[in-house]
Order: C-alpha cells, then sequence, then structure tokens
C-alpha cells in the first residue's frame, strides 16, 4: 500500500480548507457514468432443487482440489466466526471451509454426475446470481497473467519500465484527513467521502498525483519510483497494468512475478471506448487483441489512446512459484479462480458457473464447472459480473482477451 499521510506532512487551516476544496474537485469534474440497472435487494436467491443445473464439470478434479486448498488457506487465517453473505443467509469462515472440505471428499467418492448433485443437495443449500437484470444474466470476462520479455536495465528496446510505488505518493481521504484536523476546522467530516484518493506535495500544496500520460511520457517519476524492470512494447505495458500482476522474463532463464502494489488514483476508462468512439473497432470488435492489433497498425495514435485511461499500476516484486495472489492474498488458480464484487458475494466462496467460453483458435463451447471466489476487479462491480483467471502465458491471454459472454452463477453455502 502507499504510505499513509504521517504528521511530518504538515498543513495549516486554510491550506488543508484548500486541499478539500481542491481534492473534492478531483473527484468530481468527470461527467458521471451512464445509469446502470438498480441491483437486487439480495444479490443471491435460493434455487429450489428441481431447478439445479447437473453440476458437469469440464476441468481436471486436481485443479479445483488446489483452489479449494487455497480457499482454505485463507478461511484459516480469518477468525472462525466471521460470517460470509450468501444472499439470505449466513455462514461462518469455520463453516466455509467444513464445506470445502467435504466438497473433495464428495468429488472423490461420487463422479456420476448424478449421484453427486443429490449428495451435493444434502449437503448445500445452492443460490442463483440475481445477475444485472434481476433474472440471472451475468457477464463472464475474463483476465490473466502475462508472461513479458524485459531487462532488468533499460536497453534498446527495452525502454518502458514497470514501477515500485513512488516515494512520494500519499495515499488518504477527504474524511480521513478531515478527521486527523478535526480540532482545526469546524466541520461535520462525516459527510465527507471516503474514497481512496492518491496526492502528492507540491510546493508545499497537496496536489492530484501524475497521470499516465505525465509518468510515462513526461518521466515523472525520474527519482521518485524504482524501475522493476522494463519490457519492449507501450501496449504491452499497458496491459499488464490492467491484468494487475505479471511475470517478466529474462535472457538468462530467470523471471520475476510483479504483483499489484498501488496504483495513481486516477479513475479507469476504457480505450476500447476511445476505439469505438474514433470508429477504428465496432462494439462487437473490443477485445484485447483488436485493440493491440489497432495499435500496432496506428503508432502514432499509441499515446492520445493509452493516455485516456489515467489510471497507472505499480508493483511489487514476488516470488515466482505458484499462481499469482488474488484480493485474498492467497495464489489463483487458472480456470478455478473468478473475480467478483467482494461487496455482494462471499469470499472464498464455491461457486458454479454455466456459460460458453472460447477455445484455441476460435470459436466457443458451453461449459461449466466449479470456481472459487478468490479475487476482485476495478471493472467487475454489482451482481452481473464475473471474470474468470484463464492462467498464465500467451495461450491463456488470447482465450481471456476473447472472454465476453453471458452465463449463470451460483454459489454453493453449507447446509451447516
Amino acid at each position: 500500500m502507499i504510505p499513509p499521510l504521517t504528521t511530518s506532512w504538515r498543513l495549516g487551516r486554510w491550506a488543508l480548507l484548500t486541499a478539500l476544496t481542491l481534492l473534492t474537485a478531483c473527484v468530481t469534474p468527470t461527467p458521471p457514468p451512464p445509469p446502470t440497472p438498480e441491483k437486487p435487494a439480495i444479490p443471491l436467491v435460493e434455487v429450489p432443487p428441481e431447478e439445479w443445473p447437473l453440476m458437469l464439470d469440464d476441468l481436471d478434479s486436481a485443479s479445483l482440489v488446489e483452489a479449494c486448498n487455497q480457499s482454505l488457506a485463507y478461511l484459516r487465517r480469518v477468525p472462525p466466526d466471521r460470517m460470509f453473505n450468501y444472499g439470505p443467509h449466513q455462514r461462518s469462515a469455520a463453516s466455509v471451509a467444513a464445506g470445502l472440505e467435504r466438497l473433495r471428499d464428495i468429488l472423490a467418492r461420487t463422479p456420476d454426475p448424478n449421484q453427486r448433485r443429490q449428495v451435493l443437495q444434502r449437503e448445500f443449500i445452492l443460490l442463483a446470481a440475481q445477475g444485472s437484470d434481476g433474472q440471472g444474466r451475468v457477464l463472464m470476462t475474463g483476465y490473466y497473467e502475462p508472461i513479458l520479455p524485459g531487462r532488468r536495465q533499460p536497453q534498446a528496446p527495452y525502454l518502458h519500465p514497470l514501477y515500485s510505488l513512488p516515494n512520494d505518493a500519499l495515499e488518504f481521504s477527504l474524511r480521513q484527513l478531515c478527521e486527523s484536523h478535526s480540532d482545526m476546522l469546524k466541520i461535520d467530516c462525516s459527510t465527507l467521502p471516503s474514497k481512496r484518493l492518491v496526492g502528492r506535495a507540491d510546493n508545499h500544496k497537496l496536489e492530484r498525483y501524475f497521470d499516465r500520460d505525465a509518468i510515462d511520457f513526461g518521466d515523472a517519476l525520474r527519482g521518485k519510483a524504482q524501475p522493476l524492470a522494463y519490457v519492449d512494447d507501450l501496449v504491452e505495458q499497458f496491459f499488464l497494468h490492467i491484468q494487475g500482476s505479471g511475470q517478466v522474463s529474462f535472457p538468462d532463464g530467470r523471471r520475476i512475478r510483479l504483483g499489484y502494489a498501488g496504483s495513481n488514483g486516477h479513475p479507469y476508462r476504457s480505450i476500447g471506448k476511445e476505439l469505438t468512439d474514433r470508429g477504428l473497432l465496432d462494439k462487437h470488435q473490443v477485445s484485447m487483441q483488436n485493440i493491440k492489433k489497432v495499435l500496432a497498425e496506428r503508432p502514432e495514435l499509441r499515446r492520445e489512446v493509452l493516455g485516456k485511461n489515467p489510471s497507472y499500476v505499480f508493483f511489487r516484486e514476488l516470488p515466482a512459484v505458484g499462481g499469482p495472489p488474488g484480493s485474498l492474498g492467497v495464489p489463483v488458480t487458472g480456470g478455478r479462480s473468478i473475480a467478483v464484487d467482494r461487496s455482494l458475494f462471499p469470499d472464498a466462496g464455491l461457486a458454479f458457473i454455466v456459460g460458453s467460453r472460447p477455445v484455441p483458435g476460435g470459436g466457443t463451447v458451453d461449459f461449466s464447472r466449479f470456481v472459487l471466489a478468490q479475487d476482485s476487479g476495478g471493472a467487475i462491480k454489482g451482481p452481473g459480473r464475473l471474470d474468470l483467471f484463464f492462467g498464465s502465458g500467451g495461450q491463456a491471454g488470447e482465450l481471456a482477451g476473447r472472454m465476453k459472454h453471458e452465463g449463470r452463477l451460483y454459489f454453493l453455502a453449507p447446509r451447516r
């Protein structure tokens, strides 16, 4: 995390009020997004036994056991009486962990799908996500862990840095800032937003942190952030930011994994929309592959288009073994981990998804499988969004970039 505001950074009453006014303006200058369907009051509703899907699983059992083990590692770190919401039901961490252990036993003992469903109905309650429309519609997209060639030091064409946290970045909220100076201010701090902001001190004034254009093209981080590696493609660097983690391989065969450490606090904006607005892509053509293709063919547009997304991600170095860590702090598993809205769905929870997925070489197939809710994402908000982790490397990226299909999402809550 970016270090919080410290007592060594002193603001007078006038400067604080100026900062509050400035930053309040910073968080509200852009037009509001288009209205979205109202969230259902309860994001999960119970499914009667006669309406359960067959629970066919198109992946190997070893990957499911691995994903279950990672959820168990998380659940054993939290207090056993911590409660998780399954729509109208609540379950403790101890209950969710016991349910995952029973699932592993059920999978080993009952390979027949019909028998397995009967056993699962005795052990679990099935709940369906209400989706974006209240009718179960869930948009499923994909993400992956890129593996990019790189260098430790800049060497043409490896000139695009992947930065660690800058030493001048300050993380706070307007409410936190107000409360820390409540003895000086005569305002109700609770009325201020608690949204995370990132700023910097400039000539004793608080300013918003540098945006993508200033960092990539204005050398704004010189002397302020350590480059962890350099890559040879600005667009690949951009998509590594979007994924939030990745690996860099070096000529001697070594690899490092870079995990999310923080951001510059600017909002994420889709460059796919920018390309459709320019008439360079149709809406149905927006994918990672097509965006890369357009920017490869029109390199003169790179700065302007990439700069439309001011958000910038900073990294920390992690061991290059296992999978990348998700938002629960445990490694995610290819094909088995999903990112969902953690304010609506249970952390580490066992889920089941039904839909369509891309296959190598083009085309799609219907699929269904057990998955675990082990991650989150800035664009994964509401009951109608899900992001499936496809794994690491080029093929995973090709499939994840084409994943954009509607499907169904279910959670299984232990009966006891």
